[in-house]
């Protein structure tokens, strides 16, 4: 990579922004060239800033971070992205696999860490944490979670996710509908999908699993 890093974070809490934003800039190979406080901020912000690396947070309000890694591929897909997250889920894991992640860290690394994953992405290579790391494993088809390690959480997909953090926010099934753009029949569809693979029977206890396994906020 010619010249220097270009970094772009996204992070929906401003002082998290801000230290990250101050500790790395103070490395001479590295620019911060941008800030966002959601995803799609982070999506308008990668046509306006022509950032390297993308550090961005998971867990945010709005667009869900993998969707908009997705679509950040499909506009620059030299971009490459570290993901951030307070927390470590299989569900998270393998989504961050599945959108080719070049990293990801958990908020427990010193500032040190994500300078040096920083600079090993922006190299060519990838970078996770070590928790991460102990739970994936490098095959014939590539970088997958470990055999043993897959959750329920896991086995749904992106929209099912989505329909589970409105579900876990009090939404009604209506109001649910008219944000995702969709029909309620289609949240119903969903919300039954979500209570058999989950093995539940009601939207209460949907919305108590989304809180403990860290795909929605208490």
């Amino acid at each position: 990579m010619n010249g220097n890093i270009r970094i772009m974070i996204v992070d929906d809490h401003t002082l998290v922004r801000a230290v990250l934003a101050d500790h790395v800039q103070r490395e001479p190979d590295i620019d911060v060239v941008g800030t966002a406080g959601d995803a799609d901020e982070a999506i308008k912000g990668v046509l306006e800033c022509d950032p390297n690396i993308i550090l961005m947070d998971i867990d945010m309000p709005g667009l869900i971070s993998f969707d908009a890694a997705r679509e950040i591929a499909s506009l620059r897909p030299d971009v490459r992205v570290i993901f951030l997250s307070a927390f470590l889920h299989d569900w998270y894991i393998q989504q961050a696999l599945q959108v080719k992640a070049r990293g990801y860290l958990t908020k427990r690394e010193p500032p040190e860490t994500v300078v040096a994953a920083i600079r090993e992405v922006a190299s060519g290579g990838a970078y996770f944490s070590e928790e991460v790391r102990s739970r994936i494993t490098v095959g014939s088809h590539g970088v997958s979670l470990a055999e043993g390690t897959a959750s329920l959480a896991s086995t749904l997909t992106t929209r099912e996710v989505e329909v589970l953090r409105y579900i876990a926010s009090g939404l009604s099934k209506k109001e649910i509908a008219g944000i995702m753009h969709i029909s309620a029949k289609t949240v119903d569809k969903h919300s039954t999908n979500l209570m058999r693979k989950l093995k539940i029977h009601d939207r209460v206890e949907l919305a108590r699993y989304a809180i403990r396994a860290g795909l929605a906020e208490a």
